[in-house]
């Protein structure tokens, strides 16, 4: 017989499946696709899980966050529709602006690229702070991101 615990990481598991199928814009539509995958979720579980999995509410709709190393660059790719654009702030510090609700993920997907240019992020709502070493480092910051940005 399950755990609550293996419930609970079964549960999550599929709403992260699910996000990346395909949009979602509420909770009840993410407790209907559960049911209909065979996974019994009532409003609040759906609501912790995503709070646990740090999933934000960006446009609308939920968006899974970048999964980590393995998916490097794909991160970046996934959330670079949330920028808005980019500008310095100094030789060592960087703005980039986002959409509302998103800042957090990108700054995550950008923090997991791991790209040696980059020293650390800090993000708000819909603003992150980008620090380099130096404005070297911010160039090669810049024609990195603005390379995702000409893809999306």
């Amino acid at each position: 017989m399950p755990t609550d615990t293996h419930l609970r990481d079964q549960r999550q598991r599929e709403i992260l499946a699910i996000l990346r199928d395909h949009p979602v814009a509420n909770q009840i539509v993410l407790m209907e696709e559960l049911g209909r995958r065979g996974i019994p979720a009532t409003q609040s579980s759906v609501s912790r899980d995503l709070r646990d999995l740090g999933i934000p509410r960006v446009a609308g709709r939920y968006v899974p966050p970048a999964t980590g190393p393995a998916e490097e660059e794909g991160g970046i790719q996934e959330v670079a529709r949330f920028v808005h654009g980019f500008k310095p702030a100094g030789p060592h510090l960087s703005v980039v602006f986002t959409a509302t609700g998103a800042a957090q993920s990108v700054a995550l997907a950008v923090d997991r690229a791991a790209w040696p240019e980059v020293v650390g992020t800090m993000a708000g709502d819909d603003t992150i702070f980008v620090a380099t070493a130096g404005a070297q480092d911010q160039k090669r910051f810049f024609q990195r991101l603005e390379r995702y940005l000409e893809e999306r």
